[in-house]
Formats: structure tokens, sequence, C-alpha cells
């Protein structure tokens, strides 16, 4: 089913990433990690739907979502980042992107957390996200987004790496099996991974060599 919904607030969370809360349709249910399909409500962009995670919970007023923009890319993202409160939106029925194994650990890559917002709250509503750990890469310091309530939910369990500056206090350089060796104590639990390109595929192989389990790894359906 398609759904019409308003913009009723928009936001920027850096330089690039845009946080859109929006109207909510009535009867509209989701889990903790689904996605919905969205398009704008143009005739232009008809055939034209891109996934994205939900980032807010079911409970909440609005639906959410948070989204990098590419301005040097055409396309849906581009059109997105020009459109502002009171403009609308068209988004599909919410279906399965990451389900919710319990906590472990999520590996993310820039704007690969978002599946991982929702899936971050919902734990901390219900009183297990005791035992998770974020590692969050990022090319350069600019880049990371919602710092302050990875920490607040995380505390020291919130890792931070940057791949093209070296900077205090954050970890430097790629996220390899070294590194997760280094910051991984326990290999037998739920690894929940998302990034770009090749990211995800990368990182299970490397969690493959240290002893995780295949059913252990999740990647976005």
């Amino acid at each position: 089913m398609e759904h019409k919904i308003e913009i009723k607030q928009k936001s920027w969370l850096n330089h690039n990433v845009m946080q859109f809360a929006l109207e909510k349709p009535e009867g509209f249910t989701f889990n903790a990690g689904q996605a919905v399909e969205v398009t704008l409500d143009d005739p232009e962009f008809k055939d034209e739907a891109a996934p994205f995670t939900l980032t807010s919970l079911n409970e909440d007023e609005h639906l959410e979502l948070t989204i990098k923009a590419y301005p040097k890319h055409e396309g849906i993202t581009l059109a997105l980042s020009k459109l502002e409160k009171g403009d609308h939106l068209l988004i599909s029925d919410a279906w399965d992107s990451f389900k919710n194994n319990g906590p472990g650990v999520f590996i993310a890559g820039g704007t690969g957390v978002t599946p991982f917002i929702a899936l971050l709250r919902q734990m901390e509503a219900d009183g297990s996200v005791d035992g998770s750990r974020l590692i969050f890469s990022n090319k350069t310091e600019a880049d990371i987004f919602l710092d302050e309530e990875f920490k607040r939910i995380l505390g020291n369990n919130y890792v931070k790496l940057l791949t093209q500056e070296k900077k205090t206090p954050y970890h430097y350089g790629r996220i390899d099996s070294a590194l997760l060796k280094n910051i991984v104590d326990d290999f037998d639990q739920p690894f929940y991974l998302c990034g770009p390109e090749n990211f995800a595929a990368d990182i299970k192989e490397y969690l493959k060599e240290l002893g995780a389990g295949d059913d252990l790894v999740n990647i976005s359906l």
C-alpha cells in the first residue's frame, strides 16, 4: 500500500545527513529495523523509489527517516534534500531490513548506521541494550552524526573510527581482522553489519576468520 505523508520537520544532523519527522498514517505499524520504499509526490519520480530504514520507533508520534544527501548525484536523495516542511512524500508499508536478534556488535560505515538507530533505541526502551557495542566508521570527524545519542545509549561501548583523518580520541584506519580482534572480545554473539559498497561483505569475512558463525552475522535483507 502507498501512503502520502506530510513532512512535519526537517533538520540537518551534519553537513550531508538530513532527518525528517513525517506524518504517521493512521493504522501504520512497524518493527524496529524495518524499512520503507520512499519516493516524491511528483510524476517525475513515479518509477523511482529508494529503500530507507525507519529510525523512529512504532510508538512514536511521527515517523522518522535519516538520509544522506549526495549533492553531486542526480536522483532521489538529491531531490529529497530540496524538500521542506509541508511538502509530501510517498512511502510503502514497512518491510524487514534487519531483524532484531538482541544485543550484539553493530558495525557501521557512515550512514550504514541508520538501520541500527531504531534497533538500539528499541533495545534501550526494552532495557536490553546492555552488552551491545557500536563500531562506527566515518571518513572524518565532520561526518559523524547522532554522536551524543550513541554515547548516552552505549557509554564506553561506542567506538569511533576515522579513515581519512588522524585525530584524538578516534581510532584511525579501516576495519580489519586485527582491529576487530582488539575491540571485540566475544565472537559468539550477534553481529549487525551495514555500510557502503563491499563494507558488510568484507567484514563478514573477517568475522568468520575470527570464529563468528554465519548464523550470527546479520546483513540487511
